[in-house]
């Protein structure tokens, strides 16, 4: 079975035996994030996108939500910076998008929800997930490794 596929199956095999009382934790308001400092994921070309996580803004909660900023960035004239706190919740293979960040200010998402990764409006979250964050349906141990996981995407673990 392909690396994508068993991940998949991994999270569908754990969301069947997900903790019912799970409750996620507080959310902190979204941190700040540097484009500069832009580790790109690899992700079909769309467009004049790329796609790249602040690794400064990682964080894996004490629930095992990974959150994160991830940033999309326009190469095209004029550059155009759009950015989104999201987190990951590896066990069950959802995600969940914060706040949205456009123009100079961060939009927080009124009532946000997990939704499947494989169904989310937006593929990033998957290829993230896919490519560094997550490990056989719960977070890799620490950030460190979801970073090097971005550095070295050829890297097997």
């Amino acid at each position: 079975m392909a690396l994508p596929a068993l991940m998949l199956a991994s999270a569908a095999s754990a969301q069947l035996f997900a903790n019912p009382d799970w409750k996620e934790s507080p959310v902190p308001p979204a941190p700040e994030f540097d484009a500069k400092r832009m580790l790109e994921i690899d992700m079909p070309r769309m467009l004049d996108l790329k796609y790249g996580v602040d690794p400064k803004t990682l964080a894996v909660t004490d629930d095992g939500v990974v959150r994160y900023v991830i940033i999309a960035k326009n190469t095209g004239p004029g550059g155009a910076v759009n950015a989104f706190y999201d987190g990951v919740r590896c066990a069950t293979g959802e995600t969940k998008t914060y706040a949205r960040f456009s123009g100079d200010a961060w939009h927080t998402v009124e009532n946000p929800e997990w939704v499947p990764l494989e169904r989310a409006r937006t593929r990033y979250s998957l290829a993230l997930a896919r490519q560094a964050l997550c490990r056989s349906g719960a977070p890799r141990a620490t950030t460190g490794e979801m970073v090097q996981a971005l550095r070295k995407p050829n890297y097997i673990d």
